[in-house]
């Protein structure tokens, strides 16, 4: 990641800016970079590090003041996780589908190999979730 983008990450991240202004800024950025030579052979894209989480809210009206969210998840405690299900013996990985089909998400870990997140993470790297409300944003992206 370069630096320009590091900032103004980070300058989200402090709420000095909200999250179109960001979105405004890296789309600038991405303008300014010089495109590939003709016939020169583009980069292949990084593979994404962060699943990223960004809430901004407006005053609710409980003189809270705006709320400002900022999560990022590495995509790496996934591939972790994947690994570490496929060690749990039967018992446990059953007792464990149990409980998440109470809760109503349906995921079978007996059925989570590592290739399937690798075409999960793949997929994601596509994928930018906004929701736009009167009162807040919400996005979900990887970087």
């Amino acid at each position: 990641m370069n630096e320009q983008r590091r900032q103004i990450l980070q300058m989200l991240a402090e709420g000095k800016i909200n999250a179109d202004e960001a979105e405004r800024l890296i789309d600038a950025l991405q303008r300014q970079q010089p495109e590939p030579a003709q016939g020169a052979t583009p980069r292949p894209k990084p593979r994404p590090k962060y699943l990223r989480l960004v809430v901004n809210s407006e005053d609710d009206g409980t003189g809270e003041g705006p709320s400002r969210i900022n999560i990022q998840v590495p995509l790496q405690l996934l591939r972790a996780g994947v690994r570490i299900a496929s060690l749990l013996p039967p018992q446990a990985l059953t007792r464990a589908n149990t409980g998440l089909r109470r809760s109503g998400v349906p995921i079978d870990l007996a059925e989570l190999k590592p290739e399937h997140l690798e075409d999960l993470v793949e997929q994601l790297d596509e994928v930018t979730v906004d929701v736009d409300d009167p009162s807040g944003q919400v996005r979900v992206f990887c970087e």
